[in-house]
């Protein structure tokens, strides 16, 4: 083997697949906003009615959910947006449609992921407005 070839094979890839990470989410969720229309600008026209409204919360759950879909369009683990939908209070049979399977699939492949997250003492304590549809499937 060449030098390159040695060391291409060598060099510690830690910092760059972050990098490459965070591009990939960024631009998920940049196209997940193009795909619904943009966001809203804070300041800019109509802000203050939509800030906090029940439109705004509709709309950032349409956004992950479409983030959820490019995610496993694009064979990128979509983890971190099903446990942004569980702390918005969506239930795994959306999340299951969205990710085009059953929910009993959809609970399988990141509701222990999910779970570890959001009840890391065990306590069983979700908290926040998380759905409570876990124990039909378990």
């Amino acid at each position: 083997m060449t030098n390159a070839s040695d060391m291409a094979l060598a060099v510690d890839l830690t910092a760059a697949t972050a990098a490459v990470t965070s591009a990939a989410v960024l631009e998920v969720s940049r196209q997940a906003d193009a795909l619904l229309g943009g966001r809203r600008i804070p300041g800019g026209p109509g802000w203050e009615e939509w800030s906090g409204s029940a439109a705004e919360a509709e709309w950032e759950v349409a956004n992950q959910l479409v983030q959820l879909r490019l995610c496993l369009a694009a064979n990128l683990d979509p983890l971190f947006i099903v446990l942004g939908l569980r702390r918005w209070g969506v239930t795994w049979e959306v999340i299951a449609k969205a990710a085009g399977t059953s929910r009993q699939a959809a609970h399988e492949r990141w509701g222990r992921r999910v779970l570890e997250i959001l009840d890391g003492y065990g306590t069983g304590e979700l908290g926040g407005p998380v759905a409570d549809d876990e124990r039909d499937l378990r």
